[in-house]
């Protein structure tokens, strides 16, 4: 419940559902993920010698780029909830940008990296790579399934995180004001502030007496279209998401470009 220039605005916010939600959604997302884990660690196990020489054909470099880039990400989300708590939102908001960045950097190496590997025929169907062991198959199998459905999380999470950027740079409030020297001996009537699409955004009390002149002053946004100090439950939770996306993927480096 807010109070504005004398009038108490009443709002829903449900944060522990909001969070509970969240976090139910993310183990699912762990659960789908966990599965894969259990069938990458089963077939490393039947084909160890072959997962290892395969292993040899990405490129550790880029794989430890995208890695430092992720971890970093991590870190301008995490300064982009803290600095919307304490009410600096253009700093945010700049951090929340970067994190965008980083995410779309990230995609570009990917390209660049999947792209390699096409141009040598290893990928799953190819000719090239069905004249390769059973072991060294199911290893790029694997790591195209497993990246590829990390590199969809990482655009789905930019995608949020774009959209929750257009919300933080929504104004708090609309400001409207009105007022009118023409309204004198109104009586017996009411005074309503209506929206562009015509809805009463507010109303006063029946008028009993005569009135000389009218001045309102009204700051209204509903809620689910702003992200700022007082209510960044939306930022904070396409946080979590983000730092998912970024943990999965500190699993999956050591997996695929380690393992040599």
């Amino acid at each position: 419940m807010n109070t504005i220039d004398g009038l108490t605005v009443h709002h829903h916010r449900d944060y522990t559902g909001a969070k509970i939600g969240m976090w139910v959604f993310l183990f699912t997302e762990l659960l789908l993920f966990g599965g894969m884990f259990i069938l990458y660690s089963v077939y490393r196990t039947v084909h160890a010698e072959d997962f290892h020489h395969a292993a040899m054909e990405l490129d550790t470099l880029v794989g430890t780029m995208n890695t430092l880039i992720l971890l970093t990400s991590s870190l301008t989300m995490a300064l982009s909830i803290a600095l919307i708590q304490t009410g600096r939102k253009k700093s945010s908001i700049l951090c929340l940008v970067l994190t965008i960045a980083f995410g779309l950097w990230f995609m570009v190496n990917k390209y660049f990296e999947w792209g390699a590997k096409f141009e040598h025929g290893l990928y799953p169907g190819s000719e090239f790579l069905l004249q390769h062991s059973q072991g060294e198959i199911l290893f790029f199998g694997l790591y195209f399934t497993m990246t590829g459905l990390h590199g969809l999380h990482v655009l789905v999470g930019v995608g949020v995180l774009s959209v929750v950027g257009f919300k933080m740079l929504n104004k708090p409030y609309e400001d409207i004001v009105f007022a009118g020297p023409g309204v004198d001996k109104l009586e017996g009537a009411e005074i309503a502030l209506l929206g562009k699409s015509g809805q009463k955004m507010w109303s006063s009390e029946v008028i009993d007496d005569s009135v000389e002149r009218v001045s309102v002053r009204l700051k209204y946004r509903p809620v689910g279209k702003r992200v700022r100090k007082e209510d960044y439950a939306l930022l904070e939770n396409s946080g979590l998401y983000w730092h998912l996306v970024d943990i999965i993927w500190i699993f999956l480096f050591p997996l695929f470009y380690l393992i040599t």
